[in-house]
């Protein structure tokens, strides 16, 4: 069916606690229905998608053109990276698997070890991203750790090979057993990255092993593009927000926050280049649409972790809380995901946990700023992006959707930047009704539509 015939879309996200559903009609640019369901792991997640459509029926949905999904089910697309050198292949294999909507959980460096195999025995990722010297280079450490992998390794799961091509076809034949994906380096030659080729490898694994893996196979066969993980999505919605499609402008250098239940995830689109003239770049080039995750803090799941990196000190004195009312309520939030504050105290706590959260990805996504002396007087280094002349901060996730004063927990987050290059004063955008993923799926299909709708939906200060 041809895109003018299309007048409805169904919006598949698929979450780790909530299947989330939303209808647009593309004519009119608007959605037109939404629902959520929990997410039937236990059983076929087709099953929350037929709950939800139910429910869409009984809001008067009565036709669907087309079906798009997203899914972070189950923990989403869990990857372990393995690479040479810590600040270089391993860098680069590890913001490729971010750059692909992954969630990386394990990271090796150097050569992998027997305990290093048992870990990936004892909870084997989605997906091994294997990679390690320059084009040309070191080779023995990347055949080093596929011959590891063959004689160790007792699970089965996908390797994508993306380092020495010259050592490609040796590698490719001592793990003919996994049926290894070979790509192009991701990084050819030092302090060059190459990740778009990587990238494309790992959503395709994606899709031809793990959608059936999570139980979404039948659901994949009826949609009307492929489906992806979730943090793509978001990805994408934010790079066409920032870069526009067509004659329709975007609104330039952005950043993205999403505070969710067990992680939080950090978008920058732009270069993040050097602001100044007395400032020298150091390190690996940063990709212009840039995410981090945060796999320690989260508003649930990873609740404790905020209070770790935080202090309790500082969360007791913003709060107003007893050590004990703390800990039952990190007991409340890590016992049940779906769990929704409603005392005065309990949306403290959550505001509180908000807050840090957002100050402590922003520091980490963001760059440094270092003071170097030379014999020609004082210099500036800069390790990471400079995100400080970026105009606009989108908020998305529950706590930051549901804040009173989002703007002003911003300000105070962004105050404390020590040699961090946080951005000076961005104007807050608010995505209220929750639907950043869901556009940003749509922007994979119709960019046009998702375009206009998240600018329409933004702007509803």
């Amino acid at each position: 069916m041809s895109n003018n015939l299309e007048t409805t879309a169904l919006l598949c996200d698929f979450g780790s606690t909530y299947t989330k559903l939303t209808v647009v009609d593309l004519d009119k640019e608007a959605i037109v229905a939404k629902t959520r369901v929990p997410t039937s792991i236990d059983t076929h997640l087709e099953d929350g998608l037929n709950a939800g459509e139910e429910e869409l029926r009984r809001q008067g949905v009565d036709r669907i053109d087309a079906r798009l999904a997203c899914s972070s089910a189950a923990g989403g697309l869990k990857m372990a990276v393995s690479g040479l050198m810590p600040e270089l292949t391993v860098e680069a294999a590890t913001r490729a698997a971010l750059g692909a909507g992954a969630k990386v959980w394990r990271v090796y460096s150097h050569e992998l070890t027997p305990s290093d195999v048992h870990e990936l025995n004892e909870s084997p990722p989605d997906i091994f991203l294997l990679t390690g010297g320059t084009d040309g280079g070191n080779k023995a450490n990347i055949l080093s750790n596929a011959r590891i992998l063959k004689s160790l390794l007792k699970r089965s799961f996908p390797i994508v090979v993306a380092g020495n091509r010259v050592a490609s076809a040796e590698i490719s034949e001592i793990l003919s057993d996994f049926s290894p994906v070979i790509c192009e380096n991701v990084m050819p030659r030092l302090g060059v990255l190459q990740v778009d080729a990587v990238q494309q490898a790992i959503r395709h694994v994606f899709l031809t092993h793990i959608v059936n893996a999570k139980g979404l196979d039948d659901v994949a066969a009826t949609l009307s593009a492929p489906l992806i993980p979730t943090p793509s999505a978001v990805l994408e919605g934010v790079s066409l927000l920032s870069k526009g499609h067509g004659e329709s402008a975007g609104l330039g250098d952005l950043m993205a926050v999403d505070v969710g239940g067990a992680t939080t995830d950090v978008y920058s689109i732009g270069s993040g280049l050097p602001s100044e003239a007395n400032i020298t770049q150091r390190g690996l080039p940063e990709p212009f649409a840039k995410r981090t995750v945060e796999g320690d803090i989260g508003m649930r799941h990873s609740c404790r972790g905020i209070v770790k990196v935080a202090g309790e000190e500082a969360v007791l004195s913003r709060t107003g809380l007893t050590d004990l009312e703390l800990e039952a309520g990190l007991d409340k939030r890590e016992e049940n995901a779906g769990w929704l504050a409603e005392s005065d105290k309990d949306k403290r706590l959550d505001d509180s946990l908000a807050y840090f959260a957002l100050k402590t990805a922003l520091k980490r996504h963001a760059g440094q700023l270092e003071t170097a002396y030379t014999p020609f007087g004082k210099t500036f280094i800069q390790t990471g992006k400079d995100l400080r002349p970026f105009s606009r901060m989108v908020l998305t996730g529950g706590p930051l959707v549901a804040l009173d004063d989002a703007p002003a927990l911003v300000g105070e987050a962004l105050a404390d930047r020590d040699q961090y290059l946080l951005p000076l004063a961005p104007r807050v955008l608010v995505d209220h009704n929750y639907v950043l993923s869901a556009l940003g799926l749509l922007a994979t299909w119709r960019p046009d539509v998702a375009l206009r709708m998240i600018l329409k939906e933004l702007s509803h200060e």
